[in-house]
């Protein structure tokens, strides 16, 4: 849509959704980027009453379960590993600290930038063994797969991958159906879906309405006007209102390098729990490249942090203004959960853009 960021098409846009919702219906973003925009846009002032809009599990860090946190911490305290890992993760704590504080202890632990930076470290530091923590969805695995593909190629085995990748629509298809989530509609993912493309969420029948929206102003309101049109039309199909960047098949040779190097596996979730075939592990081929297999590491099934409502806040089940923690204990600077830890995450969203934040639900 041409000029959707406009303030005067933002406006028009946010008219027009406030003459489409005249009950209540609630929607749920399942991207940490939407979830950001709308917090730094102010977007929520702009909302009709009616219109709820509550923040899923679309930030990779945040739902990183308890136990695959530990699992990296693990992996970081061996003798001779190098953990590379994305920035986010370092601080996230888990239930022996956080990785930042592993590495004060002197765990080796190095801040990267991409998959490749970690290969780098193993190529670089032969005595030494490379351990790449791989979280996320879609969006980053292609990457790990590439990899992992290159690295064995050049035969490198001091090189591994904690892969604890997640995949999207399992999730949604589990929040479709959840009792606390309650939600009428999904905004999807951007960036998720460059990599799968429209029709991945049509063959999987979601069973509720889905618009796949930009992450500008302009972008979230026209997806949530998409989606309140369906609702009001009780329709339940996909629409993409991101084709500038996102086209129906997605990215073929992403998917293709990504089942080349994965497949589908049980996986956790926090604030879901074990989702089937939600998750990614390496295949037989790529086992020796596998640190899970390679240094005998264990997922273990573990609670959240005493006090943390993290996990319901993932499924929509509570503000994060309406956790005890939040902004007393829980703060952007001394975070008890990931939600608080991650630039991408809902409660450090709300702590970082709300202007009031007041402690009284969602605005």
């Amino acid at each position: 849509m041409p000029g959707v960021n406009d303030p005067a098409v933002c406006r028009e846009l946010a008219a027009a959704l406030a003459r489409e919702v005249s009950s209540p219906v609630r929607f749920m973003e399942v991207c940490g980027t939407h979830t950001t925009s709308v917090a730094r846009h102010g977007l929520k002032s702009l909302f009709p009453p009616a219109l709820g809009l509550v923040s899923g599990p679309g930030c990779p860090v945040c739902v990183t379960s308890p136990g695959q946190v530990q699992a990296v911490l693990d992996a970081a305290k061996r003798s001779g590993v190098i953990l590379a890992t994305f920035g986010d993760l370092v601080r996230v704590p888990g239930p022996q600290g956080s990785l930042e504080q592993a590495r004060a202890k002197g765990a080796d632990v190095r801040v990267v930038y991409s998959p490749t930076n970690a290969l780098d470290l193993a190529r670089n530091h032969p005595d030494k063994t490379a351990v790449f923590a791989g979280i996320g969805f879609e969006t980053t695995a292609p990457a790990v797969a590439l990899t992992l593909l290159q690295a064995k190629d050049e035969g490198i085995d001091n090189f591994l991958v904690l892969c604890l990748h997640k995949r999207i629509i399992p999730a949604l298809k589990a929040l479709a159906d959840h009792p606390e989530a309650r939600v009428d509609g999904f905004l999807l993912p951007g960036h998720v879906s460059v990599v799968l493309g429209a029709e991945a969420y049509e063959q999987a029948d979601l069973g509720l309405p889905g618009v796949v929206a930009g992450f500008g102003a302009g972008d979230i309101l026209l997806g949530l006007l998409l989606l309140a049109r369906q609702a009001n039309r009780g329709e339940r199909r996909v629409e993409n209102a991101y084709p500038r960047t996102v086209r129906t098949r997605g990215n073929t040779r992403a998917k293709e390098a990504m089942d080349r190097v994965f497949e589908p596996a049980d996986a956790q979730w926090r604030g879901l729990g074990i989702l089937r075939r939600s998750g990614l592990a390496l295949r037989e081929e790529f086992s020796g490249l596998d640190a899970e297999k390679r240094l005998g590491l264990t997922v273990p099934s573990l609670d959240e942090p005493p006090g943390c409502s993290c996990g319901r806040v993932l499924v929509g089940a509570m503000a994060p203004n309406q956790c005890a923690l939040f902004e007393t204990v829980c703060t952007p600077s001394s975070p008890v959960g990931p939600c608080m830890v991650s630039s991408e995450g809902a409660c450090a969203a709300w702590a970082l853009h709300h202007p009031l934040n007041p402690r009284k639900g969602h605005p």
